[in-house]
């Protein structure tokens, strides 16, 4: 894996403080505040450390302040109910006194029943969309010398290793964005192999999900996470674990945003694995206020 995968792992590896206490850091992505799939999958960590063998099949969470990612994360687990079949857990993320997030996540016993799902989309491989990094680079030496002064924080966000490889479809130029129809689909996996821990890859599954979901709601307006008369910040998630998935290999993530009204839009994904399984469902709720007249 590569270094910032390992850090990622690190990252997930929490400090226990205390019965139920647990305590993370954070690492500068390059935006304004703790990156809130940081925050989720690192209340998942600290949620599961409370459960014996029941894995977690649903999170639901509410980001209520901007984390500091100057300051530790203590994460307060909140052990609501212990059941032969069922478990919950609320987990509170609390920075300078104050709550930052809070979650609710479920654990189940495995059981066999029915089956049935939605079938993945046909689209290219990651193979046939090839190494999109160097169009992303063009089009950021494009702004660039559009705009000689664009902060070094979006220039970071551009350049700096990531933890997961993406491949898009028909990908969005963030600097110049046109209206586009309300879906958009990405492949994506951990930039390395992670360890055989079913645990770890649902949780750094958690941490990916929040990848792309805003961005979704942005796409019919011509608007992007960089548009300099916008104010774009997760206000939900919601997570739902389907099947045993492996985040160190291709899975797609189906998007799509079926309203935005009174500044906040909805964005629904479901997440593939390479042989078409649906290994989980998210859905986020995105403020998408525009302050000034673009």
């Amino acid at each position: 894996m590569n270094r910032c995968l390992s850090d990622l792992c690190t990252l997930l590896d929490l400090e226990t403080l205390e019965v139920n206490l647990f305590r993370g850091q954070s690492r500068d992505l390059g935006g304004r505040s703790v990156y809130g799939g940081q925050v989720i999958s690192q209340a998942l960590v600290a949620a599961t450390r409370t459960v014996d063998e029941q894995p977690p099949h649903s999170l639901h969470a509410y980001f209520l302040r901007p984390g500091d990612m100057e300051a530790p994360i203590v994460y307060e687990v909140d052990r609501v109910r212990d059941g032969r079949s069922f478990t919950t857990r609320r987990v509170q993320a609390i920075q300078h006194g104050q709550p930052i997030l809070s979650l609710i996540a479920s654990f189940q016993r495995p059981e066999t029943g029915f089956e049935h799902q939605l079938p993945m989309p046909p689209v290219p491989t990651p193979e046939q969309l090839g190494d999109q990094r160097q169009q992303r680079l063009a089009w950021l030496a494009a702004e660039l010398a559009r705009n000689p002064a664009l902060p070094e924080r979006i220039q970071y966000l551009f350049t700096r290793e990531q933890a997961f490889e993406f491949a898009w479809i028909d990908p969005p130029n963030p600097f110049d964005p046109d209206v586009r129809a309300p879906q958009q689909g990405i492949w994506f996996r951990a930039a390395g192999q992670l360890p055989d821990d079913p645990l770890l890859h649902r949780c750094v599954l958690a941490y990916a999900s929040d990848f792309n979901l805003a961005a979704t709601a942005l796409l019919p307006h011509a608007r992007s996470w960089f548009s300099p008369d916008m104010i774009v910040a997760s206000i939900d998630h919601a997570l739902w674990f389907h099947r045993d998935v492996r985040v160190d290999d291709w899975l797609f993530y189906s998007m799509d945003t079926p309203t935005a009204q009174s500044v906040r839009g909805l964005s629904r994904g479901l997440i593939y694995d390479r042989d078409g399984r649906l290994v989980a469902s998210a859905a986020q709720e995105c403020l998408m206020r525009q302050i000034k007249p673009a």
